[in-house]
């Protein structure tokens, strides 16, 4: 009883003795609205000036963009997983599976594609697989609140994004879009091979000859834009994507410099001890030895074309897993 009663003489004392709490701090500033920056002015006058855009409708139109919170922090390249855990998060059974149901449902498209552009089926829906898992993840974010928030919030790369920027408001020009209702990835790319608005207006196709480009809604459309990317990058009909390597000896090590870009005759990397599988028909052609984690290949010049998609190695090589694993489960009639 008397311990209870000290306790209880004691509380208040200690209440008393501790600092009073800070107050909270003041939330920062909202940003300025875009529509009220100089920067945003100095765009409007020039896209004005050189596409005759109707200045009045600019104004109107960035009144109403709204700044994407988060999306600066979500450019900041995420630690990248170990090679296999990477490779496995895309060529796995699931994937396989999706693509060949992907393939089975656009075949005439594929097939099509194929010819017209010399790339064969099974990468270009690897690579509409490794981009939205076949349109399933297209991305949530008004491209134009991506676009704009990247151009003039985000200084490291901000011409690009400004440039990026213009080349939607000209494809929504061009396309009879409605500005604020096409969504894609929080770094504005769109629709179901995730083109961003300069490969689109360059590179995209209306594969299904209904009058419009359109990425999200036609996968048709999504296959023949795909397919003429590469063509257009330099795809070479008929050749090899990558080898397996193997480095018997420590000199071909030297040939491992980060690059993507096949600059070496593969006969040399032969007589440096490197082996390559399946065995290449001529040893002519141009390589480059990439290292991803304990294991190696040689990207050839249509392993070089996929890194214009994505330029990285990890990338190109797990399009060219993905498309050989679904390739050969095709054969297999599986």
């Amino acid at each position: 009883m008397r311990r209870f009663l000290l306790a209880a003489l004691i509380a208040p004392l200690i209440a008393h003795a501790q600092p009073a709490a800070e107050p909270a701090p003041a939330p920062p500033p909202a940003p300025q609205p875009y529509g009220q920056r100089p920067q945003v002015q100095a765009f409007i006058a020039d896209l004005v000036q050189r596409h005759g855009f109707a200045e009045q409708e600019l104004q109107a139109l960035f009144a109403k963009v709204q700044p994407v919170d988060g999306v600066m922090q979500l450019m900041v390249p995420a630690e990248r997983p170990p090679w296999e855990q990477y490779r496995a998060m895309f060529v796995n059974e699931a994937r396989i599976e999706g693509g060949l149901a992907f393939w089975k449902a656009h075949r005439r498209s594929l097939a099509r594609a194929q010819r017209e552009y010399g790339v064969p089926a099974q990468y270009i829906v690897a690579i509409i697989g490794v981009e939205t898992y076949y349109g399933k993840n297209m991305g949530r974010w008004r491209v134009i609140d991506a676009l704009s928030t990247l151009a003039f919030d985000y200084p490291a790369r901000s011409a690009f994004f400004k440039g990026e920027l213009e080349q939607y408001l000209l494809l929504a020009r061009e396309e009879g879009l409605d500005v604020f209702a096409l969504r894609g990835s929080f770094a504005g790319a769109i629709g179901i091979p995730q083109f961003m608005p300069g490969s689109l207006r360059r590179y995209g196709v209306d594969f299904d000859k209904n009058g419009t480009i359109d990425l999200r809604g036609s996968p048709a459309d999504a296959i023949g834009s795909v397919g003429n990317f590469l063509k257009n990058h330099g795809w070479r009909k008929g050749e090899a994507v990558i080898y397996r390597a193997k480095v018997k000896r420590e000199e071909g090590l030297k040939y491992v410099d980060g690059s993507v870009t096949p600059k070496v005759p593969l006969k040399e990397l032969l007589s440096a001890g490197i082996e390559l599988h399946p065995k290449p028909r001529s040893t002519d052609a141009l390589g480059v030895l990439v290292a991803l984690g304990d294991e190696h290949r040689v990207g050839l010049n249509n392993f070089w074309v996929i890194t214009r998609y994505n330029r990285s190695a990890f990338y190109a090589t797990v399009v060219a897993d993905l498309g050989a694993a679904l390739a050969a489960r095709q054969r297999a009639g599986k």
